[in-house]
């Protein structure tokens, strides 16, 4: 990449959505997580991994119950979605190796929290879109931390996967020079010029959560990283490394046109048969958005029986 480039993708990006948060926040190397209070004694705890340009936000509401410890990961170079907390560093923060805004660095990041912050034994790992592909590197990385873990694979990028062609078509004209310069084009453009064609039907969660994408990284570079690394690691990546899923559902929605959804569907049905496919009602990409009635409950979790 040509220095002017990365000069011009280096520039930040201010932060332009964040909620009220009552819980405790750790930085993790470039990257953070989010534990949630909860007012009951908790019975499971949920891990939830956002997509591209997402935020921990996704999750906030699909996962309410006061008997629910909700750890949020904030993936690298991603702004930390809060109000009124300050970040803390852990005393078992460790250095990450890898490259920063890669599936590979966010995995790690992922690893540190299931080691070391969850208070039960009975665990859910919800990952939506490129949040799929970081909990499938996290089980390559440490197969033995996801022997009792549950997954939840939400619209995934998966290995074997595909962009919707609607996606690759517009990124295939665009160089590293063009990006900032294509940002703020959909940046000043009313979110209902493109909304509706790659995020369904819009209601209030969503116009809430989506109108501000490209503010949810740090800088353009990230964007850019994010999206060439997930593209190479769904191309390298072979359906082996789904001998390290013990337990989980696939969610796959009706239509999708962020991700390729035949490639997803023919990429899940190689992984083991403990993995439930569940070809939801879902009109888009963003599932628990749409309803949170396709998550599953949590009698699908390891421990359901003893809890």
């Amino acid at each position: 990449m040509k220095a002017s480039h990365v000069r011009k993708l280096i520039k930040p990006i201010e932060s332009a959505y964040s909620e009220m948060f009552s819980g405790r926040v750790y930085r993790l190397g470039t990257g953070a997580v989010s534990v949630r209070n909860h007012s009951g004694d908790a019975r499971q705890t949920v891990i939830g991994v956002h997509g591209f340009l997402e935020n921990h936000c996704y999750f906030t509401q699909a996962y309410e119950a006061p008997t629910t410890e909700l750890i949020l990961l904030t993936c690298s170079n991603y702004h930390i979605p809060v109000n009124g907390v300050t970040p803390e560093t852990p005393e078992w923060e460790v250095p990450i190796k890898h490259l920063e805004g890669t599936i590979e660095y966010d995995a790690c990041m992922l690893n540190l929290t299931l080691a070391n912050l969850p208070s039960t034994d009975n665990i859910r790992l919800h990952g939506h879109s490129r949040g799929g592909a970081v909990i499938l590197e996290g089980a390559r990385q440490w197969p033995d931390l996801y022997e009792n873990v549950e997954v939840v694979l939400e619209a995934p990028v998966l290995p074997q996967g595909k962009l919707s062609a609607l996606v690759t078509a517009m990124l295939e004209p665009v160089s590293h020079g063009m990006w900032p310069w294509l940002i703020r084009l959909i940046n000043s453009a009313p979110s209902s010029a493109y909304g509706q064609t790659f995020f369904g039907k819009m209601n209030p969660r969503k116009k809430q959560l989506l109108t501000k994408l490209f503010s949810a990284t740090q800088d353009h570079l990230t964007i850019v990283r994010n999206i060439e690394n997930l593209m190479a690691w769904m191309d390298r990546t072979d359906t082996s490394i789904y001998e390290n899923l013990r337990l989980g559902t696939f969610l796959i929605p009706a239509v999708d046109r962020i991700l390729d959804r035949d490639a997803m569907l023919k990429s899940a049905r190689q992984s083991p048969t403990t993995m439930r496919i569940v070809e939801t009602e879902a009109p888009s990409h963003f599932i628990t958005l749409d309803s949170k009635e396709w998550i599953p409950g949590f009698e699908t979790l390891p421990q359901a029986a003893q809890s």
